[in-house]
């Protein structure tokens, strides 16, 4: 009895260790799903910042800077976020702590969208880095846009030109919002933009944090695209008490003015191109750069003003720039040049732009199921599909469980077989050496057995059909008191033969037994399948004639969820299936083997002991 309870327990191990490991790996799933930032975000991408002298020529230090993070359905998945962008997440590198961003826009329709990071701690000549997250549809998700954090303190003027006929709003949180609105351009450089023609200014109103004292520090920057060139065409001013400061363009010359003072010429710009113009002015040093490169100086102070600043014209002349502008910022202290120079390579366009930011794959947190076009249909499956896909599971996890529960004891039985065989050849050449009338002679078949391939063996049918007919055999061995003469009578060989076939049949029905969870499986999983997905489509339709509308979009991810019902039946069968035939060809050759062996140990019998 005690071993009996034994091998069973033995015959469970195996399933139960491959339970474990299952468990085991759902456990390394969810710690890898710990090292993200947030497991509630299931998609994130590695977005590589080259700041190698290849690719920017800058060797500086550069510290923070705000980058424009360009997204398109070349590298961002619109389908897996909110509808509103506002799941968009940016960490740091070391994948721990959010980055200040700000989205200038997101169009999901049009697969596209412009966002603003503020990356800290750049190296120089080195390739650094941050993560974008999204994919997460919960209420955690909220907008976290935050336009001022993403820019520095000195950062008094930021105008994205996304307003969309209203007067361009300031990003920087300093509140200078401009005066009037302008035309705008929908698909300008960057997003929005606004098309100036000469004649209408916009106003900036004047405010203490525009306000320049005499010989102040700052920087302007702005993106342009001339599309006619005219002489001293401004595209910024600041007029005061006979004071002015310009900048401009003299027949595509970009220029600036100090009270009249001009400064050196560089480059003329070629029309309908677009390029970054950027002046900073420390003491009496103005610089004038063109897309991140020097392009004319001068040695002048800048003199005190504090009232309004016009784009597109001048006070006096109102002689203006036609064309386009994009992307103006002003900040209240002198920008290096390595910023200005990332700044003109991440915005713009060309090589260098495109290998600045480099997008990695799409990594998926937890599993596929959760993600891409499965986590689609199993978020449409309705209750009555769950309620399916669930009886399946459990189908499954019991038919996988019987395969891997009698694989093991099929495997336990051959080598307990071989091992029999074996010892049986030699016991077979002369029964007579079971002749001792004990039971401890046939269970170690006339002392060849050590106990250790006793436990082994006991496992084999072989072994146990053996154990019957010794048995059986010492039960009707006759002799004489003198122990002149011994045999077995014809009936009683039919009788031992007939007590071994016994045995066959409950060895093989130990074989079989289970196999009918298989054939449950195999045939019961496609039909239960099949009625949770008639059931998926009849609600889908019939949800189509309450609506009285029909929308694929609204009737695709139903449909599909639908016919999931029907995969997860297959996918029940299938294995089932192939695990069935392949248990039952070993099952069969195990019957075969005891077949043979009981008739060669009745032959053996009726050889060494039949009597006339």
């Amino acid at each position: 009895m005690q071993r009996s309870i034994d091998q069973k327990t033995a015959a469970w191990k195996q399933p139960t260790l491959w339970l474990c490991v299952a468990l085991l790996s759902l456990g390394s799933a969810s710690l890898a799903e710990a090292k993200w930032w947030d497991g509630q975000w299931s998609i994130r991408k590695k977005i590589t910042v080259d700041l190698s002298p290849q690719t920017t020529g800058i060797k500086d230090a550069l510290g923070s800077a705000v980058f424009l993070v360009r997204l398109h359905d070349g590298n961002f998945q619109f389908s897996a976020a909110k509808e509103d962008g506002s799941d968009i997440r940016f960490i740091a590198a070391d994948d721990k702590t959010p980055l200040t961003f700000h989205l200038e826009r997101y169009d999901p329709l049009l697969a596209e969208a412009f966002a603003w990071v503020k990356v800290p701690d750049l190296k120089a000549g080195a390739e650094n880095g941050f993560w974008l997250y999204y994919g997460n549809s919960g209420s955690k998700a909220v907008r976290v846009d935050d336009s001022k954090g993403t820019y520095d303190p000195d950062t008094v003027l930021v105008y994205h030109f996304a307003e969309h006929s209203q007067p361009a709003a300031d990003s920087s949180g300093s509140g200078n919002t401009a005066q009037n609105a302008g035309t705008p351009v929908d698909g300008s450089l960057i997003g929005g933009g606004i098309r100036l023609d000469g004649h209408s200014p916009i106003t900036i109103p004047g405010s203490p944090s525009l306000a320049w004292p005499a010989g102040a520090s700052f920087s302007w920057s702005a993106w342009v695209k001339a599309t006619a060139l005219a002489p001293n065409s401004i595209i910024f001013s600041r007029s005061e008490g006979g004071n002015a400061f310009l900048i401009g363009l003299n027949n595509g010359v970009p220029f600036v003015s100090v009270n009249g003072n001009l400064s050196t010429p560089g480059a003329a710009i070629p029309v309908n191109e677009w390029h970054q113009l950027a002046v900073t002015a420390a003491g009496t040093v103005i610089q004038l750069y063109v897309d991140g490169e020097v392009s004319g100086s001068l040695t002048a102070a800048v003199p005190a003003l504090s009232g309004p600043a016009l784009i597109d014209g001048e006070a006096t002349s109102g002689s203006g720039f036609v064309g386009e502008m994009d992307e103006l910022e002003i900040a209240k202290a002198p920008r290096a040049p390595a910023a200005i120079k990332l700044a003109a390579i991440n915005q713009g366009s060309g090589d260098k732009t495109a290998k600045l930011l480099t997008f990695a794959q799409d990594e998926q947190t937890g599993s596929w199921l959760t993600s891409g076009y499965i986590g689609i249909i199993l978020k449409s499956l309705t209750a009555d599909g769950w309620v399916v896909i669930g009886l399946l599971m459990i189908m499954a996890a019991i038919s996988w469980l019987v395969m891997i529960n009698k694989a093991s004891y099929l495997s336990a039985i051959r080598k307990g077989n071989e091992l029999f065989l074996k010892e049986w050849r030699h016991v077979a050449a002369d029964l007579t050496v079971l002749d001792h009338a004990d039971a401890e002679s046939m269970k170690t078949m006339g002392g060849r057995i050590d106990p250790e391939n006793q436990r082994a063996m006991h496992k084999a049918p072989l072994f146990r059909i053996y154990h019957i007919g010794s048995g059986e055999l010492q039960s009707r061995l006759v002799a004489d008191r003198e122990g002149r003469t011994k045999g077995l009578s014809v009936r009683s060989i039919q009788a031992i033969r007939a007590t071994l076939d016994g045995g066959l049949v409950r060895e093989t029905q130990k074989l079989n037994s289970l196999m009918v969870l298989l054939t449950i499986a195999i045939s019961g999983g496609p039909f239960l399948g099949l009625l949770g997905t008639v059931i998926g489509v009849m609600i889908t339709f019939a949800a189509i004639a309450a609506q009285g509308d029909v929308n694929v979009n609204a009737i695709a991810p139903g449909i599909a969820a639908a016919l999931a019902a029907t995969v997860a039946g297959l996918a029940v069968a299938i294995p089932s299936l192939f695990g069935y035939n392949y248990l039952l060809s070993r099952v069969k050759d195990t019957t075969s083997d005891m077949h043979v062996f009981i008739d060669e140990f009745v032959t053996r019998m009726a050889e060494f002991y039949e009597t006339d």
